[in-house]
């Protein structure tokens, strides 16, 4: 799969993410000279372990039986060590539903080991740029 990302020259740092058949508006920030008309890249990668998270915890409760209801996941960023190598995210699973605590603990278990979060964690990402 391909994600394009084609700057938008109606704003100063704006661009248009593509992915499949979905548009994502990305931008600076007002302090770095964008016009916060989007999610900085920051942001996009602080809502990917989120959103991997809320949908595997969905996905496993399905599968397993588990009536949970709402799932919301919160994500609070410490970037203040980025440059010394440290990027800390801290997130809160919230759920409602007729759960047990051992349910919950499970779907706390699952959303532990979701996929972007052993992306995140686990792997080596080797990241090549070229000129096209």
């Amino acid at each position: 799969m391909t994600i394009k990302v084609i700057r938008d020259q109606s704003l100063p740092m704006r661009h248009i993410v593509h992915v499949r058949n979905h548009l994502i508006s990305t931008d600076g920030t007002l302090e770095e000279g964008g016009n916060d008309a989007g999610p900085s890249p920051h942001d996009l990668y602080d809502a990917a372990i989120s959103s991997c998270k809320a949908l595997t915890v969905v996905w496993y409760a399905k599968r397993k039986g588990i009536p949970v209801e709402q799932v919301e996941v919160s994500c609070e960023r410490d970037a203040s060590e980025e440059r010394k190598g440290t990027y800390r995210l801290a997130t809160t699973l919230h759920l409602t539903g007729q759960l047990t605590d051992e349910q919950r603990a499970d779907l706390l278990a699952v959303a532990q080991k979701c996929p972007v979060h052993k992306l995140m964690t686990s792997v080596t990402t080797e990241v090549t740029t070229v000129l096209g």
